[in-house]
């Protein structure tokens, strides 16, 4: 069976990454993280894609929230 993926929205992102929902938006302003736009208003992440992206641009191991 294939995995689904793991889309989240961004309180949960900012959750199991420990950051506020405004570093959130800045991430996604500066183009740092992808997401998914719903509407204007409504993003939604995969969280493995967000992980993978932090770890790529920062060159760290991101230690998410379990």
């Amino acid at each position: 069976e294939i995995p689904q993926p793991n889309i989240i929205r961004r309180q949960e992102l900012a959750k199991r990454l420990a950051v506020s929902t405004k570093t959130i938006d800045n991430w996604m302003a500066k183009r740092l993280i992808p997401y998914i736009q719903i509407s204007p208003r409504f993003y939604l992440y995969e969280f493995d894609a967000v992980l993978a992206a932090l770890k790529k641009h920062y060159g760290i191991e991101a230690a998410p929230r379990l």
